[in-house]
């Protein structure tokens, strides 16, 4: 396996990445952002992990959420 140290995602679960932006956000936030109804209609990790290990785009934006939840965090903590 390549080493990747500039990719923040590397190493990083999509169950995880689901659990930390529900911690962060909810899922009612996570519905309103990016609409699937896998976060709107009775939402679950489990369900949400089926979806979007199936759907790149929804994937994607996911993971976008997740890189500017953390820039956020960085910017705040460096405060």
């Amino acid at each position: 396996m390549a080493l990747q140290p500039n990719n923040p995602l590397h190493g990083v679960k999509l169950e995880q990445i689901i659990n930390d932006l529900v911690a962060h956000y909810g899922w009612e936030y996570m519905g309103y952002v990016i609409k699937i109804k896998c976060f709107t209609d009775n939402p679950s990790v489990k369900s949400s992990l089926k979806f979007l290990r199936r759907t790149p785009w929804a994937r994607t934006k996911v993971e976008a959420m997740y890189l500017n939840m953390l820039k956020q965090s960085k910017k705040g903590s460096s405060n």
